[in-house]
């Protein structure tokens, strides 16, 4: 018997493995400090919770139609579109087991094998495995590090785009970088696209996790509404990693496509909890804007702390839930030349479990900076405080 040759080209999201390290370690009797994987420790809202109880009672447990039920697809439209300025209808809109199927049918109904992908590197690994394992040629573009944070390597962006581009993949907002593209920079992406008649998958799963000011949206830009699909997911506003519901919302002839490999993947989302969506978008927001204001909370801290290391210069970032820092120095203090040297040893040491920049995207040619990843969304303001407190003490130590 064989196994597929595409299976060599399939990848992973690897801060699973890191989670696994962190358990692993925690069942030997060590209290973990968790900053590595972007889960949620909080509760779903209540309403929410009310709604799905409701559902299931109701009897809204067989199947439904595959792009979504008509009441959700509609609250979305609207949601997602009156938050953008972008007028959408339910035909626009395609519900998905969660956000990240958006990400391999958006490349199944645009991607040809051979054609190449534009994707943000650092970012997040599943860009790079579906192109590759659909058969495509992934490239990527990269980031360069300012003062306040990180802004797209534009010459590189421009001097990757070929006759075989077909599709740019855009993370505004972005793990696990958490950086944010300017009006110009945003503009610049947009040109390209039109320039060069290429899609754009704009991955939106932090638009609304927004601690000061208004989110910006690529689609919004004149000339792109009709070549982007919007990656939603319901995921962070509302404390739902593991309920795996999301949406496509875009041009109406690829949600059609997209929702046609909804039937073969899945045939439907869960009946029951498309149902409560509708009360997550249309009821009360008191819940989603008490995590927001958690997370806030713990963004502080965690900045804060990593702030108080010797070696260690972040700006506090206005979106999602990581921190990013540089840390070329703490390398330097140590004599590590590997970055997982200083992930184990944090863990080892210090008892704080981190991703590092290796878990999001394979290092490029000439990358000589060391970075790591924190995610603050699954541990508690006074964990992060202890946990900062134990890593400032390994950090700064020979």
């Amino acid at each position: 018997m064989q196994y597929a040759d595409q299976l060599k080209n399939l990848g992973t999201e690897t801060a699973f493995a890191v989670s696994a390290q962190a358990r692993a370690w925690a069942a030997k009797g060590h209290k973990v400090y968790p900053f590595h994987l972007g889960d949620i420790n909080l509760a779903t809202p209540e309403n929410i919770v009310d709604a799905t109880l409701k559902g299931i009672r109701d009897g809204k447990t067989g199947y439904c139609p595959s792009e979504g039920i008509l009441p959700l697809r509609e609250a979305l439209a609207h949601d997602v579109g009156s938050r953008r300025g972008i007028s959408f209808g339910p035909e626009n809109v395609s519900v998905q087991p969660g956000g990240k199927p958006t990400i391999g049918k958006f490349i199944a109904a645009v991607m040809n094998p051979g054609d190449e992908v534009l994707y943000p590197n650092p970012g997040y690994p599943i860009y790079e495995s579906q192109i590759e394992y659909q058969g495509g040629r992934a490239v990527p573009y990269n980031y360069v590090q300012t003062d306040s944070g990180f802004d797209i390597d534009m010459d590189k962006l421009k001097a990757s785009i070929s006759d075989n581009t077909v599709a740019i993949i855009y993370n505004n907002y972005q793990n696990p970088i958490s950086a944010e593209s300017s009006q110009e920079e945003m503009e610049a992406v947009a040109q390209l696209a039109i320039e060069h008649d290429l899609w754009v998958l704009t991955d939106d799963a932090y638009y609304e996790m927004i601690y000061k000011g208004e989110a910006r949206s690529i689609a919004a830009l004149p000339g792109m509404k009709e070549r982007t699909v919007i990656l939603y997911t319901f995921s962070k506003k509302y404390a739902m990693t593991g309920w795996r519901v999301g949406g496509s919302i875009g041009p109406e002839k690829i949600i059609k496509i997209i929702s046609k490999l909804n039937v073969n993947a899945e045939s439907c989302t869960t009946h029951f909890i498309q149902d409560a969506m509708v009360e997550a978008l249309t009821g009360d927001p008191s819940g989603a804007q008490s995590i927001l204001n958690t997370l806030r909370d713990r963004r502080d801290a965690a900045v804060a702390g990593l702030n108080a290391i010797n070696g260690i210069n972040i700006p506090t970032p206005r979106s999602t839930f990581y921190l990013f820092p540089n840390v070329n120095e703490i390398m330097a203090r140590k004599g590590y030349n590997k970055i997982d040297q200083l992930q184990l040893g944090a863990l080892e040491n210090a008892n704080v479990s981190f991703c590092t920049r290796d878990h999001f995207g394979r290092p490029q040619a000439g990358e000589t900076d060391f970075f790591i990843r924190f995610a603050y969304s699954g541990i508690s303001v006074d964990d992060i405080n202890e946990g900062m407190a134990q890593l400032k003490s390994y950090f700064e130590s020979k």
